[in-house]
Parts: structure tokens; sequence; C-alpha cells
């Protein structure tokens, strides 16, 4: 039987480094992956159309409308008809967010690029912007 005063022996604090070491590693991996793109980005892959003077946008939340070539259009990484678009968007204005850009393939028609712009304008939002890149 334990009597009161007899005292177990101390038991040291570890700090377990090994677990934490391979955390650290995973997410070194992870984002090397990332910057070499190996891992693609959401939403669809677009070439952008150059421009010789293009301007830098302040950095905060926009609503990024991705079009192609085949008429397929993306809100944020999520496929949309452009009527459900208008609606999308008409949301998004609601909640504050009112800035979209366009991340238009070079290949996209002009007539696609209006009605993507016609679906932007039904839902009231009238700051756009169109992405390209320096030539």
């Amino acid at each position: 039987m334990l009597a009161w005063n007899e005292e177990e022996s101390p038991k040291k604090a570890r700090i377990e480094i090994i677990p934490m070491i391979d955390v650290m590693m995973f997410l070194l991996v992870f984002f090397v992956l990332i910057s070499l793109n190996v891992i693609p980005a959401l939403g669809i892959k677009t070439s952008l159309p150059g421009s010789a003077q293009p301007e830098k946008l302040p950095v905060h939340k926009h609503a990024i409308i991705t079009v192609v070539p085949s008429g397929q259009v993306q809100l944020d990484g999520t496929d949309y008809s452009l009527e459900g678009l208008s609606s999308a968007l008409k949301q998004l204005k609601a909640s504050g967010d009112a800035d979209v850009v366009i991340n238009s393939d070079k290949d996209v028609s002009v007539q696609q690029l209006v009605d993507v712009m016609d679906s932007i304008k039904l839902s009231g939002i009238t700051a756009i912007a169109i992405t390209s890149k320096k030539r």
C-alpha cells in the first residue's frame, strides 16, 4: 500500500520534434510545388492577351470571371451560364464585393466578351477590369 508521503519520481517534460519536422517538410514541399505551377490553380487555363501599357489594380478582393473560346464561363472557379452569372453577381454585389476582373483567353471572340460584360452590367456592377500580360 502506498503511503501519502511517498513521492513519485518527477517525469521530465519532452518536446517531440520529429512530428513538427514532418509537418514543416510537408508544407515546404507543398509551397514549392505550388510556386513551380506543378499543381494547377483553380479555374480554366487561359492564355492572356498582351498589352503595351498594362495597369496594376490595387490589391483587394475581386470577383474573377474566366472566359475561354469554347464558351465556358466561370466565376471564381465555378461554372455558370450567362443568366446564372448575372444572378450570382447580384448576390455578390449585395454582399459588398462589387469589383469584377475578366480573365479572358486571347482567342475568345469579341461577341463572347460583350455577352459576358452585358451579364455583368445586368447585375448592376459597373467596375469591370480585363486582365492582360505585358508584351
